[in-house]
């Protein structure tokens, strides 16, 4: 047990195994995403014989870590694992693979135009995060593409994808008047592919401007096929996977997943630099969301952290209080939704909460995405877009539900 607490191992999760009705199942597929991120999987086994295999599998599909729930199952002796759900797994796995071998085909031929093109970018989550993280890129569930580029290359980059044969739901005349969306969406509907491109100012959930140029000058790349790509940093990677966690209220098991699997030493993966981890961290304004998603990771995952930066993590009370927050909806991937106060009071948390807090939740309430764009407007940060954006917010998010 010292050698243990020595590698920053944490206390029982008792408020993640409670939070939940169905807890058995939900235990279980801890377990399972555990063993597969450098958790301890050794309940495992203890849980298998017992729990509701269709229950597991629709909490696995709610969460987003059918792969992971498969992984683990191969583990398992056969006796333990009902044949029809090893069949269904089997069957997914294979999905899995064909979906991962499509995208990955996608992802190379647009690296390919942009390397092309003369533009700069870099692959986020997706099959680059699935390969940082775990090594192998069908071991992560996606449906589109994320791609990093420079604020001053999106029109040239909405053009390659253009001729790519992607259509764009964010049109040249908004770009050109300086609007700012979510992401700048690409679509091809005769093959049903979805790509992302995002870039320093999209970012807006970052509390300061994303350092972009550091994370190109930095950038690692990952073998995909027979060919590399161009990725962030592995621990440039995981300060965004905190502050995307953060972003969703952390509602899905897979992004903590994320974490504990980035956070991790596996086998042929260089140690994270953690001391780089918290430069980036301190650098994006993040700290609070870097701990918030190590807390969890370490809470709901058993994640080995070291044991300096675990304390860090649960020295941060706003962090905590996120985490307890968490608790709550996490069991049920987000049901019930959190209401206005506790989206509220969850995104100044996310900044540390105080003045700090409190400045950041105003900012991302006035800061309109396409959702608010004023169709008629054409200069960037128009005052009706700005004022009809909390009233949207209202009337998406008043009841407690969500789309």
């Amino acid at each position: 047990m010292a050698e243990m607490a020595a590698a920053g191992q944490p206390s029982s999760p008792s408020s993640f195994e409670l939070a939940s009705g169905k807890s058995l199942e939900w235990n279980a597929l801890r377990a399972c995403v555990s063993a597969c991120v450098g958790g301890d999987g050794d309940s495992l086994a203890a849980f298998a014989g017992r729990c509701d295999w269709n229950g597991l599998l629709d909490l696995a599909e709610r969460h987003a870590v059918v792969p992971l729930l498969a992984a683990a199952v191969q583990r398992l002796p056969g006796e333990l694992v009902p044949p029809a759900i090893r069949t269904h797994l089997a069957e997914r796995t294979r999905a899995q693979v064909l979906v991962t071998l499509r995208m990955s085909a996608e992802l190379l031929r647009i690296t390919q135009v942009f390397a092309a093109g003369g533009v700069g970018v870099l692959a986020v989550k997706g099959p680059a995060l699935a390969l940082e993280g775990y090594g192998d890129a069908a071991m992560r569930s996606y449906g589109d593409l994320d791609l990093l580029v420079r604020d001053g290359d999106i029109a040239r980059a909405t053009q390659l994808m253009l001729d790519a044969g992607y259509d764009a739901e964010i049109p040249l005349h908004a770009i050109a008047a300086g609007k700012i969306p979510g992401q700048y969406s690409f679509r091809r509907r005769d093959a049903g592919l979805l790509v992302e491109l995002h870039n320093d100012r999209t970012m807006r959930y970052y509390p300061r401007t994303l350092p972009i140029e550091t994370w190109f000058a930095r950038a690692t790349r990952v073998r995909l096929e027979d060919r590399e790509i161009p990725t962030p940093a592995r621990e440039h990677h995981l300060i965004l996977v905190c502050v995307h966690g953060a972003k969703h209220f952390w509602e899905r098991l897979l992004w903590i997943a994320d974490v504990a699997a980035l956070a991790s030493h596996g086998a042929g993966q260089a140690a994270l630099r953690w001391e780089l981890v918290a430069q980036s961290a301190k650098e994006a304004g993040a700290e609070t969301m870097l701990h918030g998603g190590l807390l969890l990771a370490a809470q709901v995952l058993q994640a080995r952290l070291p044991a300096e930066i675990l304390a860090r993590a649960r020295a941060d009370a706003a962090a905590r209080a996120m985490t307890e927050q968490v608790a709550r909806w996490l069991p049920e991937a987000g049901e019930p939704a959190p209401g206005l106060l506790g989206r509220a009071l969850f995104r100044a948390r996310m900044r540390g909460g105080g003045a700090s807090g409190a400045r950041y939740f105003l900012r991302l309430l006035f800061s309109p995405t396409e959702e608010d764009w004023d169709a008629a407007a054409r200069e960037p940060g128009s005052f009706l877009d700005v004022v009809k954006r909390p009233f949207r917010l209202a009337k998406k998010h008043g009841a407690g539900g969500k789309r």
